[in-house]
């Protein structure tokens, strides 16, 4: 099976913040269409999606939640996306699925703010999308200013196509500007078409022809029809609101209330008439539709009834079960419904399915006949940086092989996940984007792979060198029965400029010290380097071999290498040891309102800053660039997203070593020595 005759399966995928309702609307959507019997509920805990164990227990999305449904006649896939800003990367690989985005918004001004990075992520990569205002019963606030607000952190026009009939001050229906249809909100039941109110003409009339001057701005037809003073036909009204949304010129705006069924009609007849095809979202994805099959890879799942899993857009095409794609056969395909699995025989363009069992593809991999391809060249997010980090320790000693096997798991579904075995610290550290998205990481071990874990803070790589230089002469000699040990140097302890490392000297004239025993003192001095005299690998350190003795028979490798050894642990405390703290360059990004209270937050975490610029492409966002020390950055994430209302970020990297002094130096190194101890 090739295209279908019947229209081919689409895609909406509702993104916005935590609290703003997605879950509830998704829901609503699943239950106008006929999908469910009932709409679930998030306080019961019998909703499609947020049915993880992680969901239930946090009573917010943990993941994309993926449902399908007959709306009309047409079949549609719906993703519900995590709205914490702690798991965008979830969010931004299922929005490459998307036909259209559904942007579900809260009627609060002071909210606004909350959506600026997700309108930029959605205009870089040209997704068409649609703002739903939803909790329209409970708003206090006028249409008006929040479009203002709105408006403010969106580069595309928001364009209202809907005004609220209120009574008092409550929402009870609404009047469409394209058709001039009032409606009045029913109770768990369609909106009944009702006469426009005479109270709203005059409110209705200007905020139509404010509607039609901004679809003007992308067609001359309209504007000279506007100039005229021409009322143009409502056909080519909605025809221009169609081509205007699927190339993401404009952002049509709607409300409603999920909770109440209200306006989820209307939303699901603009998806259905307005949406692209998926053969325009393949072609703006730059996914070539050639070949057998294309298909890409939007999100890996492990689960315990079908083992991996890969969550799959098919653009060109069809997939069976029981086909090859490349050297795996697909075992078990499925249409997704929360946790359930509709197992179905084949799947055609348009459909989103789980291919089941498996091993290879990874999210991102675009499906051919040959097998994945991941240089398709097809469009597709970066992963960010990991911003916070705790070192974890399994509980049981016994499961450190599968901590690490389990682990890989939640990194295939979740590249923003990074496992890091630091050698400076000995720690094994779990990387991501905050403490709420570690802490999720952490049940699913404990619910999906029996791993406990206990959680310490990662501890600060820090080093020490030394000030000044000595002349060191040691001698290791033990007699015991038969031969002896016998090693005898002198060396030179001298400091580097910051960043040289180790450097060894051999400057032995007349074989004081025999050349096959030389590589063994440079052993031994390298070994007492891994913890020197305030408790830290020594950096910056060059050790000269000047001078020695030997025995003929009772020198040995082993013996320099301990003589080497001896004679750092001698010289270095009167080497003027000094503390080394890493500090990393650090580039934080907020709105302008921020960029003071930033200032400040870097200063009371002993930060300099370095400078500030306007954030390319971001308008009314600056960038600030500072060095902070790696100690103050363990937290930094969390105090930054509640300064911004959780939109701040930052990335860092190791920039150099600096001198630590003073009251802080001492309790670091007192720290370690009784770690030492214990």
């Amino acid at each position: 099976m090739t295209d279908r005759e019947v229209p081919a399966a689409r895609c909406a995928v509702l993104v916005g913040p935590y609290t703003s309702g997605k879950t509830t609307l998704l829901e609503a959507m699943l239950h106008v269409a006929g999908a469910t019997h009932r709409k679930g509920s998030i306080i019961q805990g019998n909703t499609v999606g947020d049915a993880s164990a992680e969901a239930r227990h946090r009573q917010m999305s943990t993941e994309p939640n993926f449902a399908n449904c007959e709306y009309l006649g047409e079949h549609w896939s719906v993703v519900d996306c995590p709205g914490s800003v702690e798991l965008m990367h979830d969010r931004n690989t299922a929005l490459m699925a998307a036909d259209v985005a559904v942007i579900v918004a809260e009627p609060e001004v002071g909210r606004a703010l909350t959506l600026a990075p997700l309108f930029k992520m959605l205009d870089d990569f040209k997704i068409p999308h649609i703002l739903f205002v939803n909790k329209m019963d409970k708003a206090t606030t006028r249409v008006r200013e929040l479009l203002e607000a709105l408006q403010s952190v969106s580069s595309r026009p928001l364009v209202l196509r809907q005004v609220p009939i209120r009574d008092g001050e409550q929402v009870t229906g609404f009047v469409d500007l394209a058709s001039e249809r009032a409606y009045k909100y029913g109770s768990e039941s369609p909106s009944e078409l009702i006469e426009l109110p005479e109270g709203i003409k005059a409110r209705e009339g200007e905020a139509r022809q404010e509607m039609l001057e901004s679809l003007a701005d992308f067609d001359d037809t309209l504007l000279e029809q506007l100039i005229e003073d021409k009322v143009p036909a409502t056909g080519d009204i909605y025809e221009q609101l169609t081509k205007d949304l699927q190339q993401d010129l404009i952002v049509p705006v709607l409300f409603g209330s999920a909770e109440s069924s209200h306006g989820i009609t209307r939303l699901w007849k603009a998806l259905r008439h307005e949406a692209p095809t998926p053969a325009e979202t393949a072609e703006r994805l730059g996914v070539a539709l050639d070949g057998e099959l294309a298909a890409s890879v939007v999100r890996v799942l492990h689960q315990s009834h079908t083992g991996k899993v890969g969550v799959a857009r098919i653009w060109h095409g069809s997939v069976s079960d029981g086909m090859n794609i490349g050297d795996e056969r697909i075992s078990g395909l499925y249409r997704m419904m929360g946790t359930e699995h509709q197992k179905v025989a084949e799947a055609g363009v348009g459909d989103l399915v789980a291919l089941g069992r498996m091993e290879s593809p990874q999210t991102g991999d675009l499906l051919t006949a040959a097998g994945p391809n991941r240089d398709s060249g097809m469009l597709w997010p970066k992963t960010p940086k990991p911003v916070f980090a705790q070192a974890i320790v399994p509980k049981n000693r016994q499961d450190e092989v599968k901590l690490t096997g389990s682990i890989a798991k939640l990194i295939e579904e979740d590249g923003s996940f990074v496992l890091e075995h630091n050698a400076d610290t000995r720690q094994m550290l779990l990387w991501g984007q905050g403490e709420i998205h570690l802490q999720i990481a952490l049940e699913r071990l404990k619910s999906r792979y029996n791993v406990e874990v206990e959680v310490e803070r990662p501890q600060t790589a820090y080093k020490e060198t030394i000030r000044k230089g000595v002349r060191q002469h040691s001698r290791f000699k033990r007699q015991s029965g038969g031969h002896g040990q016998f090693g005898d140097v002198h060396v030179e302890i001298q400091p580097l400029p910051r960043g040289e490392g180790f450097r060894f000297n051999d400057k032995i004239v007349g074989g004081s010290v025999p050349k096959q025993y030389i590589p063994a003192v440079e052993h031994g001095a390298k070994e007492y380097l891994q913890r020197g005299p305030l408790g830290f690998p020594v950096v910056d350190v060059e050790v000269t071999l000047y001078d020695g003795q030997y025995h003929s028979v009772d020198s040995s490798d082993q013996a320099f290498k301990t003589a080497g050894r001896l004679a750092m642990s001698e010289g270095m405390p009167n080497c003027a040891p000094v503390l080394l703290e890493p500090v990393y360059g650090v580039t934080i990004s907020v709105p302008s309102d921020f960029t003071a209270k930033t200032h400040g937050l870097i200063s009371g975490r002993r930060g300099q800053i370095l400078g500030m610029t306007p954030k390319l492409g971001w308008e009314g966002w600056d960038e600030v660039s500072c060095n902070m020390p790696q100690a103050e950055l363990a937290d930094l994430i969390i105090e930054l997203r509640s300064l911004t209302f959780g939109v701040g970020s930052f990335e860092w990297r190791f920039d150099h070593l600096q001198e630590l002094t003073g009251r802080l130096a001492e309790q670091v190194i007192q720290s370690r020595q009784e770690a030492a101890e214990h």
